[in-house]
């Protein structure tokens, strides 16, 4: 049996909703084999799953917030390798109020800086969960770059970026000799429609009049920059895919990657069930995300699975037809007290689907 769920957004890191999912099956079913691997897709929690049973260490760095203030930051160091979470150091989460026009992305610069003077020779950057659209200026600004305003300075966040006519990169730091792997868990490109500015905009705040300045800004980026707009990814985390693109590094579907780095692909090969689960499963479950790949790996190998959600949409009855379904608000008899005890009512999922399986 293959426990492999993501994070349930709000309540649970994905390592704790293993556990307890893990602790409801072998309450009806003590014999069996249980493999837990929890997983990520890229955005916040990353970090926390590919620390999970692995040697690794921390190691904190003094940075900055999404609006400037002074905080700690950390990165995860396995081998040669530092892998930073966007989320963790200057996401939406930390901020107490929301700043979309003047939001940053300086203080992940800071870490990355920071992993590269430590000698890691590569990065893997997780984007997610952000508070800014500022197209990765100031992440670039931190490893070196000057990207230069019309009167010399460029306010930092999204709002200054119509104002900027050139870059300078004869000071941005190499990429390491490893790479960097930018893992995102979106497609969209970098402007328009479907891009930084409109897709992710509203939750980080932004008014139509501010979306449409914030999405003329990452326009003049690209113009200025001269790097593919459009490579599906570039605009992840209010277009920081595309600053972290410019300086060399290669966006990549988060799920598939965490999957082979934690190895999923074979453990789901030696499994008989597969268990996933996040906090609401719905349509974009399916197009990148966690448990869209988990099933889709399951599928490839001919192993049945079972997913176990805060929430579920109406349509994934259709959508995932075939796969079992387990709604932890109607376990629970509402949201809210799903909520308030996850651990709870995921280890009586857990113990139901076993249940399940048994009859």
């Amino acid at each position: 049996m293959l426990i492999a769920p993501d994070k349930f957004k709000g309540s649970l890191e994905a390592p704790a909703a293993a556990a307890a999912l893990a602790q409801g099956w072998h309450s009806v079913r003590p014999g069996d084999e249980l493999a837990v691997l929890p997983m990520a897709d890229g955005g916040d929690g990353t970090l926390a799953v590919l620390a999970a049973g692995r040697p690794a260490s921390w190691v904190t760095v003094p940075t900055v917030d999404a609006v400037g203030n002074p905080r700690l930051g950390r990165y995860l160091r396995a081998g040669d390798t530092a892998a930073v979470e966007l989320a963790e150091i200057c996401g939406i989460a930390g901020l107490s109020k929301l700043d979309p026009m003047g939001s940053h992305t300086l203080g992940l610069g800071i870490v990355l800086a920071a992993a590269l003077r430590s000698g890691a020779r590569g990065l893997v950057v997780a984007l997610g969960g952000s508070a800014s659209t500022d197209g990765g200026a100031g992440a670039l600004s931190a490893l070196g770059a000057r990207l230069v305003g019309e009167d010399g300075r460029l306010p930092p966040g999204g709002r200054g970026l119509t104002r900027l006519v050139a870059v300078r990169a004869d000071r941005l730091a190499p990429v390491p000799p490893d790479g960097v792997r930018v893992l995102v868990d979106v497609q969209a490109p970098l402007f328009g429609p479907s891009g930084g500015a409109f897709a992710f905009g509203p939750q980080k705040g932004a008014d139509r009049e501010e979306m449409l300045e914030l999405d003329r800004g990452l326009r003049r980026l690209a113009a200025v920059l001269g790097t593919d707009p459009d490579q599906p990814g570039c605009g992840a985390a209010g277009g920081t895919g595309y600053g972290l693109a410019y300086w060399g590094g290669r966006l990549t579907p988060g799920a598939p990657t965490i999957g082979q780095l934690v190895g999923l692909p074979e453990a789901v090969r030696r499994a008989d069930l597969v268990l996933t689960g996040e906090g609401r499963f719905d349509a974009s479950s399916l197009t990148g995300k966690t448990c869209g790949h988990v099933l889709e790996t399951a599928a490839r190998s001919g192993v049945p699975a079972l997913v176990v959600a805060g929430s579920i949409a109406d349509e994934m009855a259709t959508a995932a037809a075939g796969t079992g379904l387990l709604s932890l608000t109607e376990l629970a008899g509402s949201a809210l007290a799903a909520q308030q005890d996850p651990v709870r009512w995921l280890a009586e999922a857990g113990r139901q689907a076993a249940e399940a399986t048994t009859r």
